[in-house]
């Protein structure tokens, strides 16, 4: 199964860009997913079922410790065709 998540982290800061935002980019960029998408109000990422779900974990825990203090996402399955 191939998931998509989308994701953003607040505070939204427009002049530079906030440390969990930083982390949040690190997470994404860094777990093997494909299609990756990151964006100043918006992030997308496609890969793997087991894939997305742990960086969806580690954005989780990582974005909180370095300042979000909210986290909006959808996990959405992608069927094989929008892959």
């Amino acid at each position: 199964m191939r998931l998509r998540v989308e994701f953003t982290t607040e505070p939204f800061d427009l002049d530079e860009a906030p440390a969990h935002a930083l982390v949040a980019r690190e997470v994404v960029e860094g777990a093997g997913l494909d299609a990756v998408d990151v964006g100043p109000f918006g992030n997308t990422a496609q890969g793997g079922a087991d894939a997305v779900l742990t960086a969806v974990d580690a954005l989780l825990r990582r974005t909180l410790e370095a300042g979000a203090t909210r986290i909006s996402l959808q996990v959405n399955v992608v069927e094989e065709d929008e892959a």
